[in-house]
């Protein structure tokens, strides 16, 4: 009985149009999911037709996405929800995970040397995951159907297995290698060693059975019992720090969300300990300044100035952000003010680049493997979710018997005390790693508003360029006037104080333009692509959701619900 529920869950979500192209947006009219995975989305947008909440339907998509979408989909990681209710009464969610109690600023350190193995490739570098206990708790105070009907096609995705894409074939044989010291890792992502082809099927009966338990008994399902049990076992044996007392103390935190304007819009993103929202409200409120629209696309002007922008931002990030359990007198109001912001201006040459010092915040007269998604209810409630597991795949560490992978997130806390350096390593107080604390994140999930009516919900993986490519969606719509799949497809750059250059997709700035940012004193580096994002946009004429789907990465997708069809 139970796996004739399942196919017809299935059948229900597969049964949701999505996007057949990237060129046009995917527009729906009573609910819009649109995530990095289609087969996800579409489990999310089957929730909203079924009656399901904006909440819901995030819920059921980040479950999905554990499955499918295994490079940041987790729920051995942890992220952060923005919630707005159509009556715009907004909350934030902090499932952020959190330190183990025996942690150390210079846990990171051998032999008195930083270490980046440790910091990044070992077990210490997990954190306590906060995905289960965040996800319950946002469903607890905004959803409408049952916990289990949430987690259920996730179960059924992980247990019936799902067709391997192109774009999950090419990751998993990329990452096979990184995996062969986990035993665990490689049975559950390859066949027995062999890496899977296009169009087979991946199953996953060790994550289907912890899915099961999450299911039935909520995070105790996950902080307790046998799935706790496994994970303490793995940390055990191998020098991680993570056991049962570690589990079952995590809690997700409620937050009020920062919330600023720009031009008129309402800008309403997540606070510390994400350094997101701050930092694209700073910038938002520096550029709000300048006339970027007469400027130009993309000229030589623009983007030196979005770039001092960003690049006082990231600087301010390092030196006064962190946990705001741990950093109480962080100038959090003054950071995201509009006075603030014509000091900054002020400090900007609209002639010279700036030069960043990692001994110097005053200036002159993070993997990019996370995941994000946006919902949209026919209520207009929206859900902006970005949620991780660090690097992709996170720490490549499936804990044996319990089939998901374990983040790498101790690696987002400062690597140790004093260690800033001009390549791009901080040291700085307010990041370092103690027991239960949260590390600094740039996740960026963002809601915009204007005239008390939801307008748009943002968010992107990316790690440190998530908050310059939300920024860049926001600007693209508000300043330059592009929809939602315009926006998202136009051409990014990313500034992060240091190192001390502006990286950009290399089809995205002409050689003029590069020319001319080089004469004012900018370093220049090109790469292939920055981040994906996720939009969704109200169009208020026709009463109309239009999504964005981002190519950058394979298999994004967007799902819609018009019920009048």
């Amino acid at each position: 009985m139970r796996r004739r529920r399942s196919w017809i869950l299935l059948a229900l979500f597969l049964a949701i149009p999505a996007a057949a192209t990237a060129q046009q947006p995917v527009r729906a009219r009573d609910g819009l999911v649109v995530s990095q995975n289609e087969t996800a989305s579409r489990v999310g947008a089957a929730v909203l037709k079924e009656g399901g909440s904006a909440i819901d339907a995030a819920i059921a998509t980040a479950f999905a996405l554990a499955v499918t979408h295994p490079t940041a989909g987790n729920i051995g990681g942890g992220g952060f929800i923005v919630f707005r209710p159509a009556s715009g009464a907004a909350e934030a969610y902090d499932f952020r995970e959190t330190a183990p109690r025996r942690a150390s600023p210079t846990m990171f350190l051998e032999d008195g040397k930083y270490s980046e193995r440790l910091h990044h490739d070992s077990h210490l570098s997990v954190g306590v995951p906060g995905t289960v206990a965040g996800l319950h708790l946002a469903w607890s105070e905004h959803g409408k159907l049952p916990w289990k009907r949430l987690v259920e096609p996730a179960i059924a995705l992980a247990r019936d297995g799902f067709t391997v894409t192109d774009g999950l074939a090419r990751s998993l044989r990329g990452i096979l290698p990184d995996m062969k010291a986990y035993p665990a890792s490689v049975a559950q992502f390859s066949k027995n060693g062999v890496p899977y082809e296009p169009g087979e099927t991946l199953r996953q009966p060790d994550l289907a059975r912890t899915l099961q338990r999450i299911a039935e008994r909520g995070p105790a399902g996950f902080y307790e019992g046998e799935t706790a049990a496994l994970i303490e076992k793995e940390m055990a044996a191998n020098g991680g720090l993570i056991d049962r007392e570690d589990l079952k103390a995590y809690r997700p935190r409620k937050r009020v969300p920062v919330r600023g304007t720009y031009r008129g819009f309402e800008i309403i993103s997540m606070p510390p300990i994400s350094s997101g929202g701050v930092a694209l409200i700073q910038q938002l409120n520096v550029l709000e300044g300048y006339d970027l629209k007469s400027l130009g696309f993309r000229s030589a002007a623009s983007i030196h100035l979005i770039a001092e922008a960003m690049r006082r931002a990231y600087a301010d990030r390092a030196r006064y952000l962190g946990d705001p359990d741990f950093n109480p007198g962080m100038p959090v109001s003054r950071l995201i003010s509009k006075e603030y912001a014509a000091e900054l201006r002020r400090s900007i040459s609209a002639e010279r680049a700036s030069v960043s010092s990692p001994t110097r915040f005053d200036w002159p007269a993070e993997s990019d493997e996370t995941t994000h998604l946006s919902v949209v209810d026919g209520d207009r409630n929206a859900v902006a979710l970005t949620y991780t597991l660090e690097y992709g795949y996170g720490s490549r560490i499936v804990v044996p018997g319990a089939g998901f992978l374990l983040n790498n997130e101790m690696g987002d806390f400062n690597a140790g005390p004093g260690l800033t350096t001009a390549d791009g390593l901080i040291g700085t107080e307010p990041n370092l790693a103690r027991p239960r604390k949260r590390m600094l994140s740039s996740m960026t999930p963002t809601i915009v508003a204007r005239d008390g009516k939801l307008f748009m919900v943002t968010g992107s993986p990316g790690g440190r360029t998530i908050i310059n490519t939300v920024l860049h969606t926001i600007l693209n719509v508000i300043d330059y006037g592009m929809g939602a799949q315009e926006a998202v497809d136009a051409p990014r750059f990313h500034h992060q104080w240091l190192p001390d250059r502006i990286t950009y997709e290399r089809w995205g700035i002409s050689p003029d333009t590069a020319a001319l940012l080089q004469a004012k004193g900018h370093r220049l580096n090109s790469i292939r692509s920055q981040g994906v994002a996720e939009v969704i946009v109200v169009n208020q004429a026709e009463n109309l959701l239009e999504g964005g789907v981002d190519r950058r990465a394979p298999d994004g997708g967007a799902a819609g619900v018009d019920k009048r069809r």
